[in-house]
């Protein structure tokens, strides 16, 4: 016999309904997460999709004892991949579970561009980093926060210079906002705090023929008037290019092929 509707409208009818039905959503959810919480679905896998060149395989392995709790339904991927992302060379992870017992693992490590400061490195988006290096990388350093903006010169300078088959093995931001750089022949440049493209660009243009080569020496036997002889000692130890129409050097030995004043 079916109740009335006066009777089914009535709100404690209503409210037992609710409670059934909860009560029912409660017991479901608890055989769910009982039956997922059993030794049948635990993980016993962990594989590595991308290859990695130095993070290693104990240190993925440590991470995953440390931080891998539950079976394959309950495990926290967040957990896990926020925990992978603190090793140091890792850039971004992301953690995936595959049927029935596997985390797979996907790494991006950074690649350091240079040396960034006293102890970290840095990539070629500007993103510092802390992690130990083999091998010569260049120096950069600046203040805090300007790490985007020295490698973006630093991409800028060396591009200008690599026609003259020169690398920047240093540059520096000061924290007056003056730039310095060091090449890999250790001859040292100052640009200052403005124009520095066009103060380098300038250098660029005028170092071949400045430095490159010199007139042959008199009484030398030689095919016209203008033949020159090439001149590698002639590279300048400093630099100064914070002039507005030219560039001051001082070469070895104190010795000086031309002199200009500043404005």
């Amino acid at each position: 016999m079916s109740a009335s509707p006066e009777l089914a409208a009535h709100p404690l009818s209503q409210v037992a309904r609710v409670l059934t039905w909860g009560a029912l959503g409660l017991l479901a959810y608890g055989a769910v997460s009982w039956v997922a919480a059993q030794p049948w679905f635990a993980l016993r896998n962990i594989e590595v999709k991308t290859p990695v060149a130095h993070v290693t395989e104990a240190q993925i392995r440590l991470v995953a004892e440390r931080q891998v709790r539950g079976t394959f339904f309950t495990v926290d991927l967040e957990r896990v991949r926020s925990s992978l992302e603190k090793l140091p060379w890792v850039r971004e992870a992301r953690v995936e579970r595959r049927w029935p017992d596997t985390l797979v693992v996907s790494l991006v490590e950074y690649v350091p561009l240079a040396r960034w400061n006293d102890n970290a490195l840095v990539n070629a988006d500007g993103e510092v980093f802390v992690a130990a290096v083999a091998g010569t990388l260049p120096r950069l350093s600046g203040p805090d926060g300007s790490s985007a903006e020295v490698v973006a010169a630093y991409r800028r300078h060396q591009a200008t210079l690599a026609p003259l088959g020169m690398s920047i093995a240093e540059l520096r931001l000061s924290p007056r906002r003056a730039w310095r750089m060091r090449l890999d022949n250790d001859m040292s440049l100052a640009l200052g705090r403005l124009h520095t493209e066009a103060r380098l660009a300038r250098f660029a243009a005028l170092y071949p023929r400045l430095f490159g080569a010199q007139p042959a020496p008199q009484g030398a036997a030689v095919a016209s008037p203008d033949a020159v002889v090439p001149a590698a000692s002639l590279a300048p130890v400093t630099v100064d290019l914070r002039y507005s129409d030219g560039f001051a050097v001082r070469m070895p030995g104190g010795a000086s092929p031309f002199k200009s004043s500043k404005t």
